[in-house]
């Protein structure tokens, strides 16, 4: 990590509610912004401001959420994601968000993400995939 990590960081990204980003299960009039995807929207605009602080090797992975989508947003709106840094402890990082469409707030909420060494990542990975392995050979 960087050392000019710290509380205070912005980060602004826009998207338009796509197609692939509404719900469809209310037909087609009322096509607007799933949950699922306006946190995953969250998520990368987050992961974006952190990325500018890493270091080479470096990523980061969400730990937890925790936030309200307060209004609908239409099929073709565009939609401002603003996630600001609020505290650093360690390679925990907590991040405040908020989103606005064109008319008004509709997500609230806080993502705490993780910074890993992605070489130590795999290898924790490998061997908990050839531990499931082992176990289920045995089983």
């Amino acid at each position: 990590m960087k050392a000019t990590l710290r509380p205070g960081l912005v980060r602004a990204e826009t998207r338009i509610v796509d197609r692939s980003r509404t719900i469809d299960f209310m037909g087609e009039a009322l096509r607007i912004y799933g949950t699922p995807e306006l946190l995953r929207d969250i998520e990368f605009t987050c992961r974006n401001l952190l990325l500018e602080q890493c270091d080479a090797g470096e990523d980061s992975v969400g730990v937890s959420v925790a936030f309200d989508h307060s209004a609908a947003t239409p099929l073709s709106m565009e939609v401002r994601i603003t996630a600001t840094i609020t505290a650093v402890e360690g390679r925990r990082v907590v991040l405040d968000i908020v989103a606005f469409d064109a008319v008004e707030e509709i997500a609230r909420g806080q993502h705490t993400r993780f910074i890993v060494d992605m070489a130590k990542s795999k290898q924790r990975l490998a061997a908990k995939i050839a531990k499931a392995q082992a176990a289920a050979a045995a089983g």
